[in-house]
């Protein structure tokens, strides 16, 4: 008994031994787990906090700037409460963010940002400077840059933001030419043939614009075009013109090179854009008095450029090689002594700005006895105000056959400058090579012949055919077999089906009410969830404006209804004939309503604003399947 005692305490003491183990495993496995998250977020890159502001702002109007940190989780930040020239109402408003990347299943790069927003108003014209902030972050203090911010004189005409949703108007708003235009705006108007100039297409608009329909910029006929990368969302400024500020963006740059001389005109655009104005209705809320907005739509026309480009002056040099711009060569050989045989490579740097890839490659004379091969060129360039700017490579590769002393001659390259009107003229050097003889007697030497078939006839002889080959019986005919009939009936099958149901799909694609009615969920459905993307960011405004555009352009789908045709009394009627009860009908009103209220309202709870949008989902469903039940 004192044995198996003994047994049993000994197999208790062993378990607990293991469950410890276990233990201290689990534990030093969550530690490396966060040395390595947070050797993640060290290695993304230092700590930094930077601030970001708009260049100009409007006076009496409010705008926000950022301060963001990098990289680090911050204790405190200290930004001076009053700003010479603006007055801060509202910040700091904390928002916090991270992103990390993987590679082969580990976490390589860990980035975190933290980001503090401040509302300012501009009390009084001018430029002023916004101060820099510092901030605590692991022990230590880190400052922000400072940020100059011109403050423009407010609208002739302009009311506050208050007024303009409070305001009554009888009717809706009507949208004229100067409040909204799209122009071309060319960096130079008079320019040589080939000269480089960018064209910027910008947006001007005075008031919300809720989405682009369309847009169709000129095409470029007598111009070659490079396009100039553009960031992926529109970075708006403020600009004023002729006492009115407008919100300003670059929708695309283009980087052209005229190819004749004359007056050349970069024919007109079309534009078109759904706005949102007052309607001319009111509704009480608990701020008062709202304007309740509709959306209208407007087509503009995008103004033609009229450019007088001139030709090149007389005189060209006999080696011009179309080069228009500001460059200059560099050259170098891999071998100057080598044996017959071997292979040589000269390179030739075209560097600087203008039309690069336009540029004729330097015509290298090579001696007769060498044998040459096709330059490869290699391009690597970035748009700019100047052209092209970079480099192009140009690999001349040949093959001396023969021993002896051979020369390559200097080579001219010429140019037109257009800053100072006149050809210019570069030299590639002359170089002198040595070649020795080949010690194997050429019977390593490559050939410019890819394999024996390409040779025709090469010092009387031709290469014999080897390896094996199929031979077929001499009255084996394909004629009249199975496979030769399955030959035609298969494709002609197959081309019949794909008749029939490409019609089909004609028919139905040319229903357009059908068709836009079919995808109105869908489209909505996408909305909701960018709106859903908005919720968890807790962006209010920007979540409010996408349940409202989802159900908007779900109503317009569905009801086969412009949107800007569409208002509560022809929404109520049109869904009736759906069979829509009134309380469905009551729901679709309602959330119109709240959205156009919610967006200027103070800051609500998450929950409210989720609970809104589980509410959207459900009447957008409830609508499906009510049109379902009257179908059947």
């Amino acid at each position: 008994m004192k044995f198996v005692k003994k047994q049993s305490v000994r197999k208790n003491g062993m378990k607990q031994h293991e469950k410890m183990q276990k233990t201290m495993l689990r534990s030093l496995f969550l530690l490396l787990m966060l040395f390595s998250y947070t050797g993640s977020i060290l290695a993304a890159g230092d700590i930094t906090l930077k601030l970001s502001a708009p260049a100009n702002v409007s006076k009496g109007k409010p705008f926000k700037i950022s301060y963001i940190l990098n990289n680090a989780q911050g204790q405190s930040i200290n930004v001076s409460d009053k700003i010479s020239g603006f007055n801060v109402i509202y910040g700091p408003g904390i928002s916090r963010s991270s992103a990390s990347s993987s590679l082969n299943g580990r976490t390589v790069q860990q980035i975190y940002t933290e980001t503090y927003t401040y509302t300012l108003i501009a009390e009084k014209e001018g430029t002023f400077t916004i101060p820099a902030a510092t901030i605590v972050a692991g022990g230590k203090a880190y400052k922000s840059n400072t940020a100059r911010v011109k403050v423009l004189p407010p609208d002739k005409k302009a009311s506050s933001s208050q007024e303009y949703y409070s305001e009554p108007v009888t009717q809706p708003d009507a949208v004229k030419d100067n409040d909204i235009f799209v122009r071309a705006i060319p960096s130079k108007v008079k320019i040589y043939e080939q000269e480089a100039f960018i064209i910027t297409f910008k947006l001007y608009s005075s008031l919300d614009i809720e989405r682009f329909v369309d847009i169709e910029f000129p095409e470029f006929e007598g111009f070659i075009r490079e396009d100039i990368p553009m960031p992926s969302a529109l970075q708006t400024r403020i600009e004023r013109i002729n006492g009115k500020n407008y919100f300003s963006a670059d929708l695309v740059k283009y980087l052209l090179f005229p190819q004749r001389s004359g007056k050349i005109t970069i024919p007109a655009g079309k534009a078109s854009f759904i706005l949102r104005v007052r309607s001319g209705r009111q509704v009480r809320t608990f701020l008062g008095p709202q304007n309740l907005m509709t959306s209208v739509q407007k087509n503009i026309v995008i103004n033609p450029v009229i450019l007088d480009v001139k030709s090149l002056p007389d005189g060209k040099p006999a080696n011009f090689a179309n080069a228009v711009g500001n460059f200059n060569v560099k050259s170098q050989i891999s071998a100057t002594n080598l044996k017959a045989n071997d292979g040589v490579t000269l390179t030739v740097d075209i560097n600087g700005a203008g039309n690069l890839k336009l540029i004729k490659n330097p015509d290298i004379k090579l001696p007769s006895d060498f044998e040459a091969y096709d330059p490869k060129v290699t391009n690597d360039v970035n748009p700019t105000n100047s052209g092209l700017a970079g480099s192009k490579k140009i690999e001349y590769f040949f093959i001396p056959r023969h021993e002896g002393k051979y020369e390559i001659p200097a080579t001219q390259f010429s140019y037109f400058d257009p800053g100072s009107g006149t050809y210019k003229q570069l030299e590639i050097p002359a170089y002198t090579l040595n070649v020795a003889k080949d010690p194997t007697g050429g019977a390593g030497a490559a050939t410019s012949y890819n394999n024996q078939s390409d040779v025709k006839v090469a010092k009387d002889i031709r290469y014999i055919k080897d390896g094996t080959y199929r031979f077929s019986r001499t009255n084996d005919f394909m004629a009249g077999s199975l496979a030769y009939w399955l030959w035609y009936i298969i494709p002609t099958l197959l081309f019949a089906s794909f008749f029939i149901y490409y019609r089909k799909q004609i028919r139905e694609n040319a229903d357009i009410v059908r068709m836009k009615t079919k995808k109105a969920n869908k489209v909505a459905i996408r909305r909701l969830q960018q709106a859903d993307a908005f919720l968890k960011a807790n962006n209010k405004e920007k979540f409010y404006e996408e349940i409202l555009r989802a159900v908007w352009g779900y109503l317009s789908d569905k009801l086969v209804i412009p949107v800007s045709n569409l208002n509560r009394e022809n929404i109520e009627v049109e869904l009736a004939k759906y069979g829509a009860g009134n309380d469905l009908i009551a729901s679709f009103i309602s959330i119109l309503d709240t959205c156009e209220y919610a967006r200027y309202a103070p800051n609500q709870e998450y929950k409210v604003m989720d609970n809104f949008y589980n509410e959207a989902i459900d009447t957008i469903t409830k609508m499906e399947n009510t049109i379902k039940l009257n179908k059947h």
